[in-house]
């Protein structure tokens, strides 16, 4: 049965704004007018089952987005969608639908759960097939599709900026397992997470194999760093150091260089964060969330910058409204 979190966070965090890693993900309370949208249905949350032999619980094998809603509009829909299928190509599975019937399914998810605003969980599993790993035996893929509501942190930390440790966890190398695959096998995520939650926090960074700067645990990271003549640039880790092309990651770039804000994508390491101005994460569940602290060295001056807080406000401005759907 699948579940999705709607409740707000609990967890403390204290004045230098370090979150307590108590659960913040937490289920729903009532789940008993929601629909879930699997394999051509509107069925009930207690309906909503995939076997046991689905080869995206056995394995992980399958792939999935996570998509946001603004006011009614699904943001960006066509650039998660296409995403989708890239990861799909990349694993050899073939989802069931077009992509314009997939999009109409999602938008009769929200529809049908009468979301307004929140987060979509659409997701493409192999399928049902044998217990070896063999994926060819699968006879056909699975899609279901979730919509509600998600509080990935406490609010604090969007106005105070959060902490973060470097995980001692690797990014996977490309060569085993690209990270532009957003496959349902996160476990390297999830392990890098539980090493943030043990020392008390919510984010983890993650380095590749090389030690440069990869991204998060489930998040795009920015930083903010002057040129030789001292003007402010914004820079962002690049696909090749085993960053997922962000959806939002790639929203704020172009919100950036509208603005006449300087982006580059160069090599990142600790050294460059530590010694930011500026430093914030960006996701499709996150948003935009500032950074103050990494590996106990305080940001700039602690608290979030005046560039995170004027591309937060440009962002909120693109989605309050007439949230982009391309």
């Amino acid at each position: 049965m699948t579940t999705l979190s709607n409740k707000p966070a609990t967890t403390a965090s204290d004045a230098s704004s370090t979150a307590a890693a108590s659960p913040v993900e937490t289920p729903s309370a009532q789940h008993a007018d929601k629909r879930i949208y699997l394999d051509g249905k509107l069925v009930p949350p207690g309906e909503a089952m995939v076997s046991v032999f689905d080869h995206g619980l056995l394995y992980g094998d399958g792939v999935f987005e996570g998509i946001r809603v603004y006011n009614n509009r699904i943001f960006k829909l066509g650039t998660h969608l296409r995403r989708l299928y890239e990861s799909a190509q990349a694993i050899r599975l073939d989802i069931p639908l077009s992509i314009e019937e997939l999009a109409t399914a999602t938008r009769q998810t929200v529809q049908a759960n009468k979301l307004t605003d929140g987060y979509i969980r659409l997701c493409v599993t192999r399928g049902v097939g044998a217990l070896g790993l063999h994926p060819f035996t699968c006879a056909k893929p699975s899609v279901f599709i979730i919509a509600d509501k998600i509080t990935l942190y406490p609010e604090e930390l969007y106005k105070n900026g959060m902490t973060v440790i470097t995980s001692s966890v690797m990014r996977n190398h490309p060569g085993a397992l690209s990270p532009r695959i957003k496959s349902m096998n996160y476990l390297n995520n999830i392990l890098a997470k539980i090493e943030a939650i043990d020392a008390g926090l919510l984010e983890a960074v993650m380095l590749n194999p090389q030690g440069y700067v990869a991204e998060c645990t489930g998040d795009n990271i920015f930083i903010v760093r002057p040129d030789p003549t001292g003007k402010p640039v914004l820079m962002t880790p690049p696909l090749h150091a085993g960053a997922l092309e962000g959806i939002t990651m790639n929203t704020v770039i172009a919100l950036a260089q509208k603005a006449g804000i300087p982006v580059t994508r160069p090599d990142l390491t600790k050294h460059d964060l530590y010694t930011a101005d500026e430093m914030f994460l960006t996701g499709t569940a996150a948003e935009i969330i500032p950074v103050t602290k990494v590996d106990g060295r305080a940001i700039g001056n602690g608290q979030p910058g005046l560039m995170t807080k004027r591309l937060l406000e440009a962002f909120q401005g693109l989605v309050k409204n007439n949230a982009p759907e391309d």
